[in-house]
C-alpha cells in the first residue's frame, strides 16, 4: 500500500474529546502521561491542540500551548509509527506553530529530535532529567500540609515566580484534578513551597516539586511520598539543580530518560533554582 502523501493531511484543532487518542500515543512512546491530565491542559488553553487526519484517521498531534502574550510551550509532538517518515509531522508541526504568534516558545525534546528542533530555532537551555525509583517509607513532616481551596491565590503567585509564565487556569485544575494530591510548606505565614503527585500510566509522577531551598524540598517530597512506600514514582528535575538532582538520588531513584529544555528566545526572568521538580514535560 502507497502511503498517504503530506497533501492528504487535514490538520486541525483538537478536542478534549481526542485526548485519549494523544495521551495514548505518548504511553506507547514511553513518557507515562498522567491518568488526568487532559483537563489541566485543555484548561490553559482550549485551542492549543492539534491533530493530522487522512481521511478522517488521527496520524500525527501536537499541541502548542499559550500563556498569556509572551510565552508558549510545544509538546505532544507525536506521529503514529507506521506513517512515520512522509512529511506528516511537519506539516502539522508547521500548522500548529502558527498558534503560538510571535510568543516565545518553549518544548522539552527528547534526544532523537533536539537537531531538528535546532533547525527550527530552538536553542539548549539546560537538560532535564528523569528519575524513577520505589518510593521510600516517609512520615508526613512539620510545616507541610494538604492544599486547600483557601491555598489557590497563594500557590499561583508563588508558582510565577517559578515559572516564565502565569498560568492560574492550569493550576485550578491541576491542584484538584482526579487523584492528585497537592500540599503546601509554610514557614509562618510564609509560603516556602509546594508540590503534587498524581497517578501516571505507568508509575506515579510528581510535578511541580517548587521550593525555597533543599530542606523544603525535602520536606515536599517526604509529604507527597507519606503513605505509598514501594509504589513506583517518577519525578522530571532540571539538571542545573544539583540540590534536586541529590534529593532524587538519596531517594535512591535512579535516571531513567532525559530531554532538553529548548527555547525559540527570550522568557521571563523566574526563580530557577527553586525548580527542584518540572511540572509536566508536555506543558513546562
Amino acid at each position: 500500500m502507497t502511503p498517504a502523501a503530506p497533501h492528504d493531511l487535514l490538520v486541525t484543532q483538537a478536542t478534549l474529546a481526542d485526548w485519549p487518542v494523544i495521551a495514548g500515543w505518548a504511553a506507547a512512546e514511553g513518557w507515562n502521561p498522567g491518568l488526568s491530565d487532559g483537563p489541566a491542559f485543555f484548561a490553559q488553553d482550549p485551542e492549543g491542540f492539534f491533530l493530522g487526519r487522512i481521511d478522517g484517521e488521527p496520524v500525527s498531534a501536537i499541541s502548542v500551548v499559550n500563556y498569556g502574550s509572551e510565552y508558549a510551550f510545544l509538546g505532544c509532538y507525536l506521529v503514529r509509527p507506521d506513517l512515520r517518515g512522509h512529511g506528516h509531522g511537519l506539516i502539522t508541526w508547521k500548522t500548529a506553530l502558527a498558534h503560538a504568534g510571535d510568543r516565545t516558545v518553549g518544548l522539552d525534546g527528547v534526544v532523537a529530535q533536539q537537531d531538528n528542533y535546532r533547525q527550527s530555532g530552538f536553542e539548549l537551555a539546560y537538560r532535564t532529567i528523569r528519575f524513577t525509583g520505589t518510593a521510600p517509607r516517609a512520615e508526613m513532616p512539620v510545616g507541610v500540609r494538604p492544599a486547600g481551596p483557601d491555598d489557590l491565590a497563594a500557590i499561583t503567585a508563588y508558582d510565577s515566580a517559578c515559572y516564565p509564565a502565569d498560568r492560574p487556569r492550569f493550576l485550578g485544575e491541576w491542584l484538584t484534578g482526579p487523584g492528585h494530591r497537592a500540599f503546601v510548606r509554610h514557614d509562618g505565614a510564609r509560603l516556602t513551597g509546594y508540590g503534587v503527585l498524581r497517578p501516571g500510566r505507568d508509575t506515579l509522577r510528581i510535578g511541580p516539586l517548587f521550593a525555597d531551598t533543599a530542606d523544603d524540598a525535602r520536606a515536599l517530597f517526604a509529604a507527597v511520598t507519606a503513605g505509598i512506600a514501594g509504589r513506583e514514582v517518577a519525578i522530571d528535575v532540571p539538571e542545573p539543580n544539583a540540590a534536586g538532582v541529590a534529593l532524587a538520588e538519596a531517594a535512591g531513584f535512579r535516571a531513567s530518560f532525559e530531554t532538553a529544555r529548548m527555547y525559540t528566545g527570550p522568557v521571563r526572568e523566574h526563580a530557577r533554582h527553586r525548580v527542584f521538580g518540572v511540572t509536566t514535560l508536555e506543558l513546562g
